[in-house]
């Protein structure tokens, strides 16, 4: 594995054991938060769990074997996509995310359902090898002249730097990598990058290694953007990290509405189930605490555990780490 210069942030005390447990109460004996849905923003699809490589942080553990979330199929997309409209839930944008979403076979049928409702597609990849193959390339193309800058790629570039990048993903990934990117810049889709904070290095040094790489490569990509390049904190929910309680909205001066299920849910469908069920985020795609129910319908009324009448208790070292103190969030607008 490439030896990267920059020291990683990944060395926090463990979890207190104390914390996260009641949905309810803070191991400090104050009222957990909550967050309802204001407005359902982003519908998130997870495409499947498969991922043509394995990085060493990967919060999913996405990988070339791990098929725990299965391909979602077109027909769930739709039937989803249908209640969206029922329901009058104003939705903007459909998120595709996996795994590497270019390994479901449908992928090219799910982006032209999306797009063909008029919702905005975001697609979260490592354009790799599954994208830059020719009929998915070629399928690319032909939904870029149906559907222009409607559709955005989100390539995952975990650094700036060659030894950074492959320090997460493995060696080699860097530069096919970025052959994928400077195909996509020169057929001239909407492109943004994510890249992660768990570097030794300040916000502004990161997106200031990033914006000489994209005027480098030629790349139409406002670093300061923070939609353009996306700087996710790291997730490990066995480090330590405060519960954040209803008081914290004040003491941080953030609201409710600041945090990703706020505005989001994701679909995913498990291996062996008949239909997909709905979660609160992209953050949480194994634990069956935080499932909402098979329908969106469902979604909007869950109650019960982690949820009070479709609000969502903060009840997992993620909420706090990655949406309320991290600011972290996938959707495109953010």
């Amino acid at each position: 594995m490439t030896k990267h210069p920059l020291t990683l942030h990944r060395d926090a005390p463990p979890l207190d054991p104390a914390k996260f447990i009641d949905p309810d109460i803070t191991a400090t004996g104050e009222r957990r938060a909550r967050v309802g849905l204001e407005r359902l923003e982003t519908l998130w699809i997870n495409t499947g769990t498969l991922c043509n490589i394995t990085c060493v942080n990967c919060y999913i553990e996405s990988s070339p074997t791990n098929d725990r979330l299965v391909y979602f199929p077109l027909a769930d997309a739709v039937a989803l996509f249908d209640e969206i409209a029922a329901l009058g839930l104003g939705t903007r944008e459909i998120g595709f995310t996996g795994g590497e979403p270019f390994m479901n076979p449908d992928i090219l049928a799910l982006l032209e359902a999306a797009l063909g409702r008029g919702f905005e597609a975001l697609v979260l990849t490592n354009a790799m090898q599954p994208m830059m193959r020719r009929r998915i390339r070629e399928g690319l193309r032909a939904l870029k002249a149906r559907h222009g800058t409607r559709l955005t790629l989100r390539v995952s570039l975990d650094h700036h730097s060659r030894a950074g990048h492959e320090h997460e993903r493995g060696e080699g990934t860097w530069e096919t990598a970025l052959a994928g990117l400077d195909w996509l810049a020169s057929e001239g889709f909407s492109i943004a990058v994510c890249g992660r904070t768990c570097w030794s290095e300040t916000e502004a040094e990161a997106r200031a290694g990033y914006g000489r790489l994209f005027a480098e490569r030629g790349y139409a990509i406002d670093a300061d953007d923070p939609a353009g390049l996306v700087l996710l904190p790291e997730m490990d929910e066995t480090a330590d990290v405060p519960e954040i309680t209803e008081r914290c909205w004040g003491i941080l001066g953030k609201s409710p509405g600041d945090t990703m299920c706020a505005s989001s849910r994701m679909a995913v469908k498990r291996k062996g189930a008949d239909r997909p069920v709905i979660l609160p985020c992209t953050l949480l795609p194994y634990d069956p605490r935080f499932e909402m129910g098979e329908t969106l319908r469902d979604a909007l009324s869950a109650d019960g555990g982690m949820f009070d009448r479709g609000r969502v208790k903060l009840n997992h070292p993620h909420c706090a780490k990655f949406c309320v103190l991290g600011g972290g969030s996938c959707s495109a607008g953010s």
